[in-house]
């Protein structure tokens, strides 16, 4: 899942790739190439060997994290801060007194990177990092830079620089594409924060950002937070599959991978037994972004947030949903009555199929029928070779390798992060990825994607390289034992290192649209595609291997695996599609027809098929809602234009480099600075033969298309994070995990 700060009308978008888009061909040639670092070496070592220690350095310099001098130390973070806030003021002032035109636009650009760069920094360390005090210190960086950010978005005069701009026909139109749409998005932000409204609307839109900001992150934590019941409450036999602790027993997650169906069921009930407090945070939530919405000019806070997506209004990804449902709904009925014929077979006296069941009997079918024990994989599927497996595959369809480089004293925040150069073979250095792989104390159980700076062209005609942190949670290797993967877990790295490569790639003119900063409905779509490569025989053949001896792994087994995940993955998309619609109904008009537990039990009767169980409140687990909020559908809008690419470009020869440029160029490239329609529509990329059609049938014809990729798409990965964070009661909140300072 990607994570990433978002800072309002200034703040992190999502994702471009190279020059290749009209405004831009010249950019690639006044970038200077970087040349390769005699200190690089292979990736795959880097990751089999436990790290041996820097040696004993007392007079080195400490360079600080990610190589800024100023976090050295905790302490830094306030000097980085109130550096970042000293250039804004600067900026601010520039931009308010520059005559309109593309200078605007960049100035903004600059404004928007120098906030950027400490608040994703923080919103990174404040999670990750092992030491309190450094945590503490980039939460106080976030909340300062958020403030800032507020007063940013309701600044009158910096609003009017860029009006200027855009109400000047004559200058709009000399703007290339890609200027023109950032000019363009920076004002859509300053209005979804009610730039527009009075003085007194404009403080009651900060503090309802505010508030909302607050709301979200109390039902963040909230729902990680376990549940207890009286322990005399639960049979011995029961109780001892949890935590006791006094009294109590302590109930974290859904134990969906229990293979005794009452555990699961008092694990189910009790977890998801209804907090109060949790209740009122939610619907507090709910409301207030809703009177936010409707300040702005919104009639709901739906409309509000899909403004610039693939769908671009509520009522098309209710429609997508419907639609989605109906094609599933005969695969999906077949799935639970297969399910529910392995319960009978191994539980006769209790076969009814409940919530809690599909996860458990759909891995003990994969395993009767495909012999899949995990055991029998991890041996071929050692980190090193999944991460020459991953250079392989990017040498061959890019011209991209990975290389391992040691980072400086205080570079990284902890020893087994490892830091990767990404270098193309005539581009030179693209950039970093540090890979904070390994399970320690304290870390979050997520696997996701941050951005910590964004790629821009900078004044000088240099290029600001991106950097970002790739966050997994992986056993250590040990001195006779490399880290051996699941086939989950490989391809987890596929998919994460999908969203870094977008990142990567990107060469874009401003950061605003660069690497993931996107549109969220196809944020996910580069890392969705890395899973079908992670599925291909041809592919996996290339690097799995026994680590003990070196064989490969066989044809068979390869094609075992993939065919095991097709047993219920209509179930388990059909549950998606009733997690998406539940989500658009929380965000759609207000008040609500009925409290959010009974909307859940109504949602799941239409959209699901199994009962709603009395007493629970799924929705209060439902951490998504947080960085999500009325996009939760993306995941699947993601994974139907992923099915796209890779039938289109990819299915006939994973390799094939001339699909892999052309994948690089008419979709990457583009991140934000390019409608993802328009992208999915391109002749040019090969996805459609549409291209002559007038606008409105090759819009509604690609709908259709979509619709169909996605009923079509295959099995719902393991990375998209709610059927498997949930049922492990792990929830993997993606860009939740960050502090919104724009919601």
């Amino acid at each position: 899942m990607l994570c990433a700060g978002r800072l309002g009308g200034l703040g992190s978008r999502a994702a471009p790739l190279w020059p290749g888009r009209a405004g831009s061909r010249g950019l690639g040639a006044r970038i200077r190439a970087r040349g390769v670092s005699t200190s690089w070496f292979p990736v795959g070592a880097a990751f089999n060997v436990k790290p041996q220690g820097r040696r004993l350095d007392l007079f080195g310099e400490r360079r600080g994290l990610f190589g800024v001098p100023e976090l050295s130390a905790p302490e830094g973070f306030r000097v980085a801060q109130e550096n970042a806030l000293r250039k804004a003021d600067l900026l601010v002032e520039r931009v308010c007194s520059v005559a309109p035109g593309p200078q605007t636009v960049l100035i903004f650009d600059e404004l928007s990177d120098s906030l950027c760069r400490v608040a994703d920094l923080a919103d990174f360390v404040k999670i990750a990092h092992p030491e309190p005090a450094f945590r503490e210190a980039a939460e106080e960086a976030c909340t300062s830079i958020g403030t800032a950010v507020e007063k940013l978005n309701t600044n009158v005069e910096l609003y009017r620089s860029l009006q200027k701009l855009l109400a000047d026909k004559k200058l709009v139109d000399s703007l290339d594409p890609e200027t023109r749409r950032v000019a363009e998005l920076f004002m859509f932000d300053f209005e979804i924060s009610g730039i527009h409204l009075d003085k007194e609307k404009r403080k009651r839109a900060v503090d309802l950002n505010v508030k909302i900001l607050d709301l979200s992150n109390t039902f963040l934590m909230g729902t990680n937070f376990p549940n207890k019941i009286e322990k005399h409450l639960l049979p011995e036999h029961i109780r001892q599959n949890f935590v006791v602790a006094g009294n109590h027993v302590i109930v974290d997650g859904l134990h969906a991978e229990s293979p005794d169906d009452l555990v699961r069921e008092a694990a189910y009930k009790i977890f998801l037994y209804p907090n109060a407090g949790q209740l009122r945070c939610l619907e507090e939530l709910l409301s207030n972004r809703d009177l936010l919405a409707k300040l702005v000019g919104y009639s709901t806070y739906s409309h509000r947030a899909l403004q610039g997506t693939i769908a671009q209004s509520p009522e098309t990804v209710m429609q997508f949903l419907e639609k989605l449902s109906e094609k599933l709904s005969e695969r999906t009925i077949r799935d639970f009555e297969m399910i529910r014929g392995m319960k009978m077979k191994l539980n006769p006296q209790n076969s009814e199929l409940m919530p809690w069941d599909p996860p458990y009997y759909s891995g003990v079918i994969r395993a009767e029928r495909y012999n899949i024990e995990p055991s029998l994989y991890c041996p071929f599927f050692s980190l090193g070779a999944c991460m020459e497996g991953l250079n392989t595959l990017f040498g061959r369809l890019l011209g991209i390798t990975l290389y391992a480089e040691q980072p400086a004293k205080g570079e990284v925040w902890c020893e087994g992060v490892r830091k990767l150069a990404v270098v193309h073979e005539s581009e030179g250095l693209l950039g970093y990825i540090y890979c904070d792989f390994f399970q320690r104390a304290g870390k979050p159980h997520q696997d996701c994607h941050f951005t910590i700076r964004g790629g821009r062209l900078k004044e000088d005609g240099d290029y600001q390289l991106p950097v970002v942190v790739l966050m997994l949670n992986l056993p250590h290797p040990s001195r006779n034992l490399p880290t051996l993967l699941t086939p989950g877990m490989m391809e987890n790295l596929f998919h994460e290192m999908g969203h870094a490569m977008h990142s990567m790639l990107g060469r874009t003119r401003y950061q605003h649209v660069t690497g993931t900063r996107c549109p969220t409905d196809f944020a996910e779509v580069p890392s969705i595609l890395m899973e079908y490569f992670a599925n291909d025989h041809r592919v996996v053949s290339q690097f799995a291997r026994h680590y003990q001896t070196g064989q490969s792994l066989p044809k068979n087994m390869v094609s075992r695996l993939c065919e095991s995940k097709k047993v219920g993955a209509a179930a388990d998309m059909q549950l998606q599609v009733f997690y998406a619609a539940l989500d658009q109904i929380y965000h759609g008009k207000h008040p609500l027809t009925a409290s959010t537990t009974d909307i859940l039990r109504e949602t799941q009767e239409k959209f699901y098929g199994l009962p709603y169980v009395p007493n629970t409140a799924w929705q209060l687990r439902f951490s998504h809602l947080v960085g999500y909020g009325a996009k939760y559908y993306s995941y699947l809008m993601s994974r139907a234009v992923a099915s796209m690419v890779w039938k289109e470009c990819f299915r006939r020869d994973p390799f094939n480099r001339t699909a892999g440029e052309r994948y690089r160029r008419e979709m990457l490239a583009h991140g934000g600075g390019k409608e993802p329609m328009l992208m999915v529509q391109d002749p040019r990329l090969g996805l459609s033969d549409i291209g002559t059609n007038p606008p409105f049938y090759r819009k509604m014809h690609t709908f259709h298309r979509v619709i169909a990729a996605a009923a079509a798409g295959g099995h719902v990965p393991s990375t998209p994070g709610a059927i498997q964070s949930l049922e492990r009661g792990l929830p993997r909140p993606g860009w939740a995990t960050s502090k919104l300072l724009k919601d």
